[in-house]
């Protein structure tokens, strides 16, 4: 590598000293994707493309060659993809990622001598002019070519080198011949080929990161007769249903003992009246903490035959991991310095002003014993999943260090690279986006609080196209047990249909907490209140599960057409189309030939009417063509033709049309 420095005092740069590296003219700038400059990897699952553009160019008038390197972490030899020119200096190369784990890539790129000679020769060619001395230069190219490592296309292009030094008609064929380009590119000179300056990340986990849907149950209200506390055996009587409804992951809030000191009671009182269950975040009592179950649920060998169990009906088990503890947890005793005291001495309770848990006690991470504390909270998550948990709901995250977090996933990514992590984080967004890039798996989102179409379509557009989308992946709830929005209270049924045909259709991971959502249940502790009367976080409710006015037929038929088609799977191809009606919402996926349509009716109180203006180029149409939607949730077939098509939606009955594009018209 040559080098000259500009001496101290020219005067140019007088008072600096000036590195110069003439080895490489090609700049390699701009490079998507790309997060924080390559501080946190982009998100994929197995399977998926990594698609890199990047601006690459040089002074002068040369062509350029440039290669996508990748690999994973734990190989030293990369893989190479061509790269090929889009437009303006833009590049673009891509590659597929196989496994799960960690990959790497980056970008090479070069003068490509050869094919900047190949073009000039066809000039002077088309131009009738003497091409010897061009051909005495490529001979030269040609040869050096077949030089370059262990070349077993050396002969060839011996001989191709030997034509063109001929010159004449036989040496301009030769050299125009396209497989002397086909060899020529295989071989090309870098020597002095500039690669991009960081190696960036790819974080690669298997397909359930990307789509699923999930449903939260608490055990303990699954008894079969009312004031029974439930056992994992009653939950395990409960799969059938959770199954039936196509559902993929079966999430369970906390399982542990739960503290009796400070026990919370019905409709979170200060005081529990006796037989009051407690809530179940207050994690730990005398009987153990975060590696125990509660007994009134069973042990845990009856927990291992309830995954088991959930694996044969088709369920993944997600568990609940809240660090924080109730007063009567082991760690209180056996460590005190992981605990923030008081000025009076007792131990600091979790606060939300004006809301008080004086039941739980979060972790002090600013303890000088920091360092046992996240080695304990780390050896939890291995406890479960050495008991074949694999996907942890992770509560409040946002109040813990970002290092704390990117530690033990990345620990954890280490030891067991298929674990899923949700992060339960509603807080200000680049909060929620910082836990993202540093390692959780997926996020729960604002979407409960985006009601209106200008702030879907505003924030979906942010979701799934542009960059947050690399690292980011929602996962879409509309009502958890602390959560009942205002949508769902006021606007009974229908509501609930439409905010769950949403969370749906516009995520391809959403979850429901249930049986709430299915039984529609929409009574608010009070008025301008998101929590729920009587909410099960403080007592066991008796569900009703069978009752004619569930919604359990619909969600089933919601998750089947997620599961027969492909384009439900991921968030990318999300395009919103326009309706004039600011009440309707229309928007659509694709993959492949594969293309789904959806209109939902935003007002749970009145009917809707209106016309489409479809982008038939997205839906993969032909302009006036005619085709033919089927609605996936009631099998109805429409006719239509064209972009303008008019829909009506209400209240009752059908208040969301989803519906699988059908190109060809009538059948």
């Amino acid at each position: 590598m040559a080098t000259t420095k500009r001496p101290r005092g020219s005067e140019a740069g007088k008072g600096r000293v000036t590195t110069v590296d003439n080895a490489s003219r090609v700049v390699i700038e701009r490079v998507e994707p790309e997060v924080d400059c390559g501080r946190f990897p982009i998100k994929r699952t197995v399977g998926e493309q990594v698609i890199v553009e990047a601006d690459i160019f040089a002074d002068g008038p040369e062509l350029l060659g440039a290669v996508l390197q990748y690999r994973r972490d734990e190989t030293s030899r990369w893989t190479e993809a061509p790269m090929t020119l889009v437009d303006n200096d833009r590049w673009q190369g891509a590659f597929t990622v196989s496994d799960v784990g960690r990959y790497r890539y980056t970008l090479q790129a070069w003068v490509d001598r050869f094919a900047s000679w190949s073009r000039d020769l066809r000039r002077i060619v088309a131009a009738r002019q003497d091409a010897d001395v061009e051909l005495e230069i490529g001979s030269t190219l040609v040869r050096a070519a077949g030089r370059r490592g262990n070349n077993a296309d050396a002969p060839r292009l011996a001989a191709y080198a030997d034509l063109l030094r001929r010159g004449g008609d036989e040496g301009v064929r030769a050299a125009l011949s396209d497989e002397l380009a086909t060899l020529m590119a295989s071989h090309p000179d870098r020597e002095r080929a500039a690669t991009y300056e960081r190696q960036l990340g790819v974080q690669v986990d298997r397909p359930r990161a990307r789509f699923g849907a999930w449903y939260e149950m608490f055990p303990r209200s699954c008894a079969p007769e009312a004031g029974h506390h439930g056992t994992f055996a009653d939950a395990e009587a409960r799969l059938p249903y959770v199954a039936a409804m196509g559902f993929d992951v079966l999430y369970l809030p906390p399982i542990h003992p739960i503290g009796r000191t400070h026990r919370k009671g019905r409709n979170n009182a200060e005081t529990a009246d006796p037989g009051d269950p407690g809530s179940p975040w207050a994690i730990g009592a005398s009987e153990g903490g975060h590696k125990s179950v509660h007994s009134e649920l069973g042990t845990l060998d009856d927990f291992a035959r309830f995954v088991e169990s959930a694996r044969r009906h088709g369920l993944e088990i997600a568990l609940d991991l809240a660090y924080q503890c109730a007063a009567d947890h082991p760690y209180l005793r056996e460590h005190p310095e992981w605990f923030r005291r008081r000025p009076d001495g007792t131990v600091q309770y979790a606060t939300n002003p004006p809301k008080k848990y004086q039941d739980i006690y979060p972790f002090d991470f600013d303890t000088a014993g920091w360092r046992p504390l996240w080695e304990e909270l780390r050896s939890i998550v291995r406890f479960w999943v050495e008991r074949d948990v694999r996907i942890f709901r992770v509560d409040n995250p946002h109040t813990k260090p970002f290092a704390f977090w990117e530690w033990l996933i990345g620990e954890t990514a280490r030891d067991y690279p298929d674990v899923i992590f949700l992060s339960e984080a509603f807080t200000r967004p680049k909060v929620m986006y910082r836990l993202a890039k540093l390692g959780f798996t997926q996020s729960y989102t604002y979407f409960t609080w985006r009601t209106t179409k200008p702030e879907l379509e505003a924030y979906f557009t942010e979701l799934t196209a542009t960059p947050v989308r690399e690292y980011f992946r929602p996962n879409l709830w509309p009502n958890t047990p602390d959560i009942l929005h205002a949508v769902l209270q006021e606007g009974g049924r229908p509501a609930f249909v439409s905010r769950l045909v949403l969370a749906a259709t516009l995520g391809a991971n959403y979850g429901i907490y249930g049986p709430a959502f299915d039984l529609c249940v929409r009574r608010a502790a009070a008025a301008g209140s998101e929590e729920y009367l009587d909410s099960e976080k403080y007592q066991l409710v008796h569900w009703e599960i069978g009752r004619s006015d569930s919604l359990m037929d619909l969600i089933a038929r919601l998750n089947r057409a997620r599961h027969d088609h492909a384009a439900f799977w991921s968030d990318w191809s999300l395009r919103f189309h326009r309706v004039d009606n600011e009440q309707l919402i229309c928007y659509s996926k694709t993959a492949s030939a594969d293309a789904v349509l959806v209109i939902v009716n935003l007002d749970p109180a009145r009917v809707h009417a209106g016309w489409t203006a479809l982008d038939l180029e997205v839906l993969g149409l032909a302009p006036d063509a005619p085709y033919a939607v089927r609605d996936l949730l009631t099998g109805a077939r429409y006719e239509w033709r064209g972009a303008r098509n008019y829909v009506e939606l209400g209240p009752e009955g059908l208040s969301a049309h989803v519906f699988h594009v059908e190109p060809g018209g009538p059948a």
